[in-house]
């Protein structure tokens, strides 16, 4: 049984400001030589760590020449959402979104969670289960995200689209190390979100990996560096062995990212960190982020779970209408 993995595609009609390249065709091509990948390596399961798109629902055009691809995946793809999939990062919209479309056209096969799917081949069992982003990622208790059963199969492929990491990344960022989810029984941890990816970590016959997003979509110094990638994963004889495949479309990155926008957004950063400082100084913080913003008043105030979820929900319904216009049915 040989697998795919590749996440954070983040799909979209336009380029960053940082591209100097035509993204949108860059991504075209690269997710037409992941087709071809597939195609290649007599692949049976594509596996998609989340984040298809930039955003929620973009524009029909653009859906449509990124679906027509898609199409031409001859296996089927199992997949997770990412925090740009959802509506204020509320899995409860998914169904209003366009990675939640794809699912009802068939185009993808979403995992729930708690909801394992078994697959088998040539007499081997796996078992795949998957989280996808919410809120409370990396904020609350990381087993109940990153850690699974292992139950009825030969292995077990578990799918988070979290911000897991191989070591510390500081108090800034929310994140999670492998070290604390050790207690996991999945023999294959595959995480999205984190851009930069990290090295491949085993502990005990188990796995944990990340290859990185599949496109580069900011100008940080690590990402002129990175070459996209995708994982093959080979699990004949029941045993796991894989290999990171690069992507011969990606250019190097001193030619698709620009060093003078890095340099400013480096000033910005520090402007930023001044501003934090400041209001840490003053003696309140809730962050940057709105989502996170409602939690940790919602903590201080020590107001009910229940004001809190409504607080998030109207929250997502805001940024919905926003990016909808209106629209929202």
């Amino acid at each position: 049984m040989r697998l795919l993995f590749l996440t954070d595609t983040h799909h979209r009609g336009t380029s960053p400001q940082n591209r100097l390249d035509n993204f949108p065709a860059s991504q075209k091509e690269k997710l037409q030589e992941v087709v071809a990948l597939v195609e290649k390596h007599k692949v049976d399961f594509v596996l998609h760590g989340g984040d298809f798109w930039d955003n929620p629902f973009p524009a029909l055009n653009v859906c449509g020449e990124i679906l027509e691809i898609y199409r031409a995946i001859s296996v089927p793809i199992y997949a997770i959402a990412g925090n740009h999939d959802l509506y204020g990062h509320n899995l409860n919209t998914l169904h209003r979104t366009m990675l939640g479309f794809m699912a009802r056209l068939g185009l993808v096969q979403l995992l729930k969670p708690g909801v394992p799917v078994y697959l088998k081949k040539e007499g081997l069992g796996l078992q795949l289960t998957g989280q996808s982003y919410h809120y409370d990622m990396d904020r609350r208790d990381p087993a109940l995200d990153y850690c699974v059963r292992k139950e009825k199969c030969d292995l077990a492929i578990h799918m988070v689209h979290g911000l897991l990491a191989d070591r510390s990344l500081g108090n800034i960022i929310r994140h999670t190390v492998v070290d604390r989810i050790l207690t996991t029984e999945a023999d294959l941890t595959l995480a999205g979100h984190y851009h930069l990816g990290f090295p491949p970590v085993e502990v005990d016959d188990r796995y944990f990996l990340n290859p990185g997003a599949l496109v580069r979509v900011n100008n940080h110094p690590s990402e002129i560096s990175r070459r996209p990638a995708v994982i093959l994963i080979d699990l004949s004889g029941g045993a796991i062995n894989y290999q990171l495949l690069h992507l011969q479309s990606a250019l190097p990155g001193k030619l698709v990212l620009d060093r003078e926008q890095v340099e400013l957004k480096m000033q910005r950063e520090e402007r930023l960190a001044d501003f934090v400082r400041g209001v840490k100084a003053a003696g309140e913080y809730y962050g940057l982020d709105l989502g996170e913003m409602v939690a940790t008043i919602a903590a201080k105030e020590t107001l009910s779970p229940a004001v809190r979820e409504e607080a998030l929900r109207r929250l997502a319904l805001a940024q919905e209408d926003f990016q909808t216009g209106g629209a929202r049915a």
